[in-house]
Parts: structure tokens; C-alpha cells; sequence
């Protein structure tokens, strides 16, 4: 007897974030990338770093910020992803992209990524999409690339010793800056 939960197959509807979702969206970016609950999706951070990735005020700047977005995704009435959307002149900023664990595997993120780029073309007409990925995380670059996404070798490094953005278990992190054209 399969007591797997029912995967839902109702069409996403996108919209923006606003404060009253940061209570919900917390606990997903953290679903995504640490404790846990991430190991049941392969987008988990929980081997690298322990700790929070985020909190109820880094999200509430994202939801309220001029020039930025977070795109909630829901399916069947139920918050299943989030983005943030950035306008940074001429390109857009991609990030704290979390599909519910539960979820991936399911083709969301290829259908949210290309809803993203779609919608800061739309809004901003900007012609590239970055966003930043920490360099040692294989298989998602890989999976960015599969969608377009080039990396650039352009390093910055990982907020070591900032406990807001979690506690590094290796001392080799740091994020590679991935581009996309979008013209």
C-alpha cells in the first residue's frame, strides 16, 4: 500500500508576496536548504550548513523593498515555491528560489524559473538574469545550466561567522555569479 502523500496537479498561480505571507514563507525557504525536512528534495544545504538560511526580516525586506519582488507560487490554494525578483538597472537578480521538498522533481522549478524570466522581462525589459549559487553545489549549477544559465568563475564570499545565513560545516563555500541572456 503506497502511503506516499497525493502529488497535487493543479495549475500554479504566481503572485507577489506581501507581508502578511512572511510567516509562511520562512518556513518554506527552510524546508528547502536546511534541517532535515531538505533532505527529502536534492536542493538541501543541510550537509554544508547547519542553522537558519533565513528569517522573518530578511524576507519582510525582500516582500517590501523598492525594485524587488517575492513571486509566491501556489497550486491548489497551497504556497508550494517563492522567488525573489530583483531590478538592478539593466538585469534582474534571482534568489531565494525554495520549492517545498515534498515537491521537487515534479518540473516546478523549470516552470517557476521560465514564469521569473518571463515576468523581469515583462516589468523591467532587462536584458540578463543573475543570480548566485554556492560554487561547490554541483548538481544545481548543472541544473541552471541545463536552463541557459552560464557560470561566470565571478566569486564572492560566504558570510562566515554571520549566523543569520547559517554555520558553514566546511571552510570552501562561496558563491559563483550565474548569467543568463534573456533577449
Amino acid at each position: 500500500m503506497d502511503t506516499a502523500a497525493p502529488r497535487h496537479t493543479g495549475p500554479l498561480t504566481y503572485r507577489d508576496a506581501v507581508p502578511d505571507d512572511v510567516p509562511a514563507l520562512v518556513p518554506l525557504v527552510e524546508s528547502a536548504y536546511r534541517g532535515e525536512s531538505s533532505r527529502t528534495g536534492w536542493t538541501s544545504e543541510a550537509d554544508m550548513i547547519h542553522g537558519q538560511r533565513t528569517d522573518a526580516r530578511a524576507v519582510a525586506e525582500v516582500v517590501t523593498a523598492p525594485g524587488s519582488r517575492l513571486m509566491a507560487v501556489e497550486r491548489d490554494g497551497r504556497l508550494v515555491a517563492c522567488c525573489q525578483l530583483e531590478h538592478r538597472g539593466d538585469i534582474a537578480y534571482f534568489g531565494m528560489f525554495a520549492v517545498r521538498p515534498e515537491n521537487q522533481g515534479e518540473g516546478l522549478g523549470r516552470q517557476i524559473i521560465e514564469e521569473a524570466e518571463r515576468r523581469v522581462r515583462e516589468m523591467w525589459d532587462v536584458r540578463e538574469m543573475h543570480m548566485t549559487v554556492i560554487s561547490v553545489r554541483d548538481e544545481l549549477i548543472a541544473w541552471y545550466e541545463r536552463r541557459g544559465y552560464r557560470r561566470t568563475g565571478k566569486m564572492s564570499p560566504f558570510p562566515y561567522g554571520d549566523e543569520r545565513f547559517g554555520i558553514p560545516q566546511r571552510d570552501d563555500l562561496e558563491f559563483e555569479l550565474l548569467v543568463k541572456n534573456l533577449v
